[in-house]
């Protein structure tokens, strides 16, 4: 494209790069995308679906395993276009929706929980790790439609104490990921991924459950319900 990298940002679960000439690259990397730094003698895994070559000779490279992302290259006044991007609520770091808020925006929605947490028009950039996390900690099925969660189980989603842990998480992914950044490491999360492992909260086995190519973790002790009776 022989463009200029002027900035990146995150907003919600997108990525957006901004670029010389008034242009811009959007990845929705989705659940299995991801950006790889790599310099070019190296293995162009199965998986690639572009290669951008910097003018550093490294290459910038976006892969996806299941192919379900997006990416979008455009103009800034064509960002209406992207609906993943304009139906997006508040970020997950910026100050938290109060419970009033919070109520009111759960109110358009009738699916399952996690379906609206990963959504991302309530609040935007939780992804299916972080969505079993919350509703691991908030002990709340996954799977259970917002229309019959009780009042308690909606304060309790709203009240998880999770927002300072996905800060520290950061801190340890940026240490332990460094530069290899395609990498996905779980391995100190709850629940997320965890099948059979014991619920560090009551010592249950974890369940995982995959459904639409999405793998949710939870504990049935914890988490009760059923996929008859949500």
């Amino acid at each position: 494209m022989g463009k200029r990298v002027d900035s990146i940002e995150r907003y919600g679960k997108l990525l957006l790069f901004s670029l010389s000439g008034n242009r811009e690259l959007i990845v929705s990397p989705m659940l299995t995308g991801a950006l790889m730094w790599r310099e070019p003698a190296t293995r162009v895994m199965a998986s690639t679906i572009f290669i951008f070559d910097m003018k550093s000779g490294q290459q910038l490279r976006y892969i996806d395993q299941k192919k379900m992302g997006q990416m979008y290259y455009l103009s800034p006044d064509q960002r209406s276009e992207i609906v993943r991007l304009e139906n997006q609520g508040p970020d997950v770091f910026d100050e938290q929706l109060s419970f009033d808020e919070f109520l009111l925006g759960l109110k358009p929605f009738r699916g399952e929980v996690k379906g609206v947490l990963t959504r991302g028009q309530l609040v935007s950039g939780i992804g299916n790790a972080c969505a079993d996390e919350i509703l691991h900690d908030a002990m709340v099925y996954p799977f259970k439609k917002v229309t019959r969660l009780s009042d308690d189980e909606k304060a309790r989603v709203h009240g998880s104490d999770l927002l300072g842990d996905f800060e520290s998480a950061i801190e340890v992914l940026r240490e332990r990921v460094g530069d290899q950044i395609h990498r996905k490491i779980r391995d100190f999360l709850s629940v997320h991924g965890k099948k059979n492992e014991k619920c560090p909260r009551c010592g249950s086995s974890i369940t995982v459950i995959t459904a639409n190519k999405r793998e949710t973790s939870y504990c049935r002790a914890c988490q009760p319900g059923s996929l008859f009776g949500r």
